[in-house]
């Protein structure tokens, strides 16, 4: 299956290097670039590709506005949002709008590639380097993001004791690998648990169930749950 990408990045360098590494590899074919959020979501629309890099600074509207609208509109355009600082407070608002992971701007091509192909594949990709940061950030602050409507919270507490530790390990930005070797369990259980979680949460992947278990109250430290 052929991979269609659009790259959003105000950086026209940065933006060229990526579209070249993507180019590059094949199953995946860049078929636009845009220097600003409104391009970018114009080019969503037209051209229905399967995911978009955006990045979350751009002018005329940021990445974490043209990524809301991307998902306001319904379109099937899988957002992962580029980011230069681990602690990135863009990173928790394009999560809350609907973003389905976020990457390092430093990452390897080899790492860029696998996380587009992630994306394609219809799963969520979080970089353990960005969200243990921007948890530590978010507990640092006493913040668990903007308060949830009831339903999200009642949602959340039917989740069972070992589906929450779950979500607070992908919360941490642990791989479904590292998660069973924390619990001692086979990787298997770990995805069962973790389909149960969206699910029971209403989400549409992994990167979802995150921003709900902050939204909900779900998280209350670094490294602690509700």
């Amino acid at each position: 299956m052929l991979i269609r990408v659009v790259v959003a990045d105000d950086d026209a360098l940065l933006r060229a290097g990526v579209a070249l590494v993507l180019g590059s590899e094949d199953g995946i074919e860049v078929v636009g670039q845009a220097a600003d959020g409104l391009l970018a979501v114009e080019l969503c629309r037209t051209l229905a590709p399967d995911v978009v890099l955006m990045d979350v600074r751009m002018p005329g509207i940021d990445g974490v506005e043209a990524t809301r609208r991307i998902v306001a509109a319904g379109l099937a355009t899988r957002v992962l949002v580029l980011t230069t600082f681990h602690h990135d407070e863009y990173v928790w608002g394009a999560l809350r709008a609907g973003a389905a992971g976020f990457l390092l701007k430093r990452a390897s091509p080899e790492r860029l590639i696998d996380a587009v192909q992630t994306l394609a594949a219809g799963e969520a990709l979080l970089d353990p380097a960005v969200t243990r940061d921007l948890v530590a950030q978010l507990a640092g602050r006493g913040e668990q993001g903007p308060a949830a409507p009831a339903v999200q919270d009642r949602r959340l507490a039917q989740l069972t004791a070992r589906e929450r530790e779950v979500l607070r390990l992908a919360a941490e930005g642990y791989s479904n690998a590292e998660i069973a070797d924390l619990l001692i369990v086979a990787e298997s259980t770990v995805k069962t648990h973790m389909k149960r979680v969206l699910a029971k949460a209403g989400a549409r992947d992994r990167a979802q169930a995150v921003a709900l278990a902050y939204q909900g109250g779900l998280m209350t430290s670094w490294g602690g749950i509700r």
